[in-house]
């Protein structure tokens, strides 16, 4: 297929642009976002607050004003700030901290064929994916009848993030004269770069796949005993001065490069520890985010490349991503397709042209770069021994429920989600879920505040004795209908913490002192997720999985299917707080609860 030119260009130039919200609007709205979450006597004082920067001529109408000058000449005046300030600044490890995991339905591999051959058709899946990217040929999606903005596509494959001082960045290699032909393979630690086309630029096919990733795994037999990639699981300061020092040397360089340019990495695990049918999903998602640390599977990945999948030799298989360049959707539609396009059959007979040794990337190891490589071990199982996940399938019900019950399925669940924090703690947290702003060119996300003085009611009421199953259900409905009216309201780009982040940010860009607003502890409360959340639904039966993002919270993903959800919860065990069994147990209580609240009483007239 050749590419029609300048199809994706088109489509993107036909997006409209992000807006500035309303001042005023935002301004009222930050203050019933509080309601719920902060004391009587903190909101009089935030109010004053706010009645001082919205004062006209104020300092509030002066950024916004400032706002809105950026927004006419750039194309998105949030994207370039959003991808600094969430991802490419923020220097905590992308392990656990930033980088989500995907759990793939578990495969029944009779062998190590079986691994390689699935592992083989795997990689044409995704060979098959980018030939769509290449063509341009990938179909609009579309969202309430409007056209979706696809940039997030082209910047997943043939990309990887760089560590900085201060600041990461990423590289590129989908475009231009010099495109990826390769991808980079791991096994036992030991890094290989494999050519994924022949000479006439057709991709290998299955059979011939499997026979180099066959070569990769027998002249990779023995473990590496310096696990390299375990350096890009540090933290991004001190990655980024371990990253200078290996660049030093000539052949590490070369090696580094040829990571970064490939396409993608695929990930030949060790088998995990056997565990119980209980908790083996639970066991995967922890793999899936960290690898197991540095005795098992955390030295056989190279974190800042943007896509990593997973087969383990025990069938246990997924993905993990680098967050920076995209949002979970535009991944799980790329999962989707590559798992339906494993369950084809083989229809091209492969030529037998003897294929080229895929080389093995050599690492020159000092003193220096051994004891980086200790460092970075010892903190990162630090970190493995502190998450807890938990990964939970809920049969009772799937989305058909709320929808017979004309809910939205995404608002019954984060009402469940409400409800089963306030049972285990007795107050309401700030929450919050992604919501999707690519309606809008380059658009990422903005938040869907699901706590609201709607849902503070509903959780209330629901052990309150005085109250009528009536009243409950009524209260549960107003709830939902509210959440469905602030996720609306946010993927037309009214919601309101984007914009506030806008406004603080253009004060330090125009070297303001930062307005009290900011300065003060109800914003703080505000920021502080305990609950973290978001909905990524998929065809495939699997789960996605991330890290909380406070030390007292809880990350919360789920995939609604038709008669079941999957849900991955994590928590950090240095939290006496938190718990994530505990988190599932009460919102398994609460979804069911909920059904049979709506099931004994009559529809409303709401």
């Amino acid at each position: 297929m050749q590419p029609i030119p300048g199809r994706f260009l088109l489509h993107q130039e036909a997006l409209p642009h992000l807006p500035v919200p309303p001042l005023q609007q935002t301004l009222d709205r930050y203050l019933q976002m509080l309601q719920p979450i902060i004391s009587e006597e903190e909101l009089n004082h935030t109010q004053e607050l706010v009645a001082e920067f919205r004062k006209p001529g104020g300092v509030g109408e002066r950024l916004q004003k400032g706002l809105e000058r950026r927004a006419k000449k750039t194309e998105n005046w949030l994207s370039d700030w959003w991808l600094k300030t969430a991802y490419l600044e923020y220097r905590l490890p992308v392990v656990v901290h930033s980088s989500p995991g995907v759990v793939l339905p578990k495969q029944d591999f009779l062998d190590r064929q079986g691994q390689l051959r699935f592992a083989a058709k795997l990689i044409e899946g995704i060979l098959d994916f980018k030939t769509m990217i290449d063509n341009e040929t990938l179909p609009v999606e579309y969202m309430g009848g409007k056209p979706l903005c696809m940039n997030q596509y082209y910047q997943i494959l043939s990309s990887c993030r760089i560590p900085g001082p201060k600041r990461d960045s990423i590289v590129n290699y989908a475009k231009g004269k010099k495109q990826s032909r390769h991808i980079t393979v791991v096994h036992n630690f030991q890094f290989f770069e494999l050519d994924v086309y022949n000479s006439d630029g057709s991709p290998l096919t299955t059979d011939q796949l499997f026979i180099q990733l066959e070569k990769i795994w027998n002249t990779s037999l023995q473990t590496n005993k310096e696990p390299i990639g375990i350096l890009t699981t540090n933290h991004r300061n001190s990655w980024a001065k371990a990253y200078n020092n290996l660049l030093k040397d000539k052949t590490n360089k070369e090696s580094v490069r040829t990571i970064e340019k490939s396409i993608c990495t695929v990930c030949l695990d060790a088998p995990m520890p056997r565990v119980s049918e209980d908790i083996y999903k639970s066991r995967v998602a922890a793999q899936m985010l960290h690898g197991g640390g540095s005795r098992w599977n955390s030295g056989n990945r190279w974190f800042d490349k943007t896509l990593q999948f997973i087969i383990a030799e025990d069938g246990s298989c997924g993905l993990v991503y680098e967050h920076a360049p995209s949002e979970g959707p535009p991944i799980v539609a790329l999962l989707d397709h590559i798992v339906e396009y494993t369950k084809k059959p083989e229809l091209v007979r492969s030529p037998m042209i003897p294929l080229p040794m895929p080389k093995k990337l050599r690492f020159n190891i000092t003193p220096e770069i051994k004891n980086d490589i200790e460092k970075a071990k010892q903190n990162l199982n630090i970190m493995v021994e502190d998450l807890d996940v938990k990964v939970m399938v809920f049969h009772q019900f799937g989305k058909t429920f709320p929808k017979s019950e004309k809910i939205s399925p995404d608002a019954f669940i984060q009402l469940a989600l409400q409800l089963a924090y306030y049972r285990m703690y007795g107050h309401a947290c700030a929450t919050y879920e992604s919501a999707s702003l690519r309606m809008f060119r380059l658009g990422r996300t903005d938040t869907i505040r699901s706590t609201s003085v709607d849902s503070l009611k509903f959780v209330q009421s629901m052990d309150n004795p005085d109250k009528s199953d009536q009243e409950k259900a009524d209260l549960l409905r107003r709830a939902t209908q509210a959440h469905r009216e602030y996720t609306d309201m946010a993927i037309r780009g009214n919601a309101i913490d984007r914009h506030l982040l806008g406004l603080k940010l253009q004060a330090i860009e125009d070297l303001v002192s930062m307005p009290e607003l900011f300065m003060d502890t109800a914003y703080a409360v505000a920021m502080h997720f305990n609950l973290s959340t978001s909905q990524v639904p998929a065809k495939t039966d699997c789960v996605m999985c991330f890290g909380p993002v406070v030390p007292d919270g809880y990350g919360v993903c789920y995939n609604p299917m038709d008669e079941h959800i999957n849900f991955a919860i994590s928590a950090f065990n240095s939290c006496a707080d938190t718990n994530a069994a505990r988190m599932a147990h009460y919102l398994e209580k609460a979804l069911l609860d909920m059904r049979i609240l709506l099931q004994s009483t009559p529809k409303s007239k709401l």
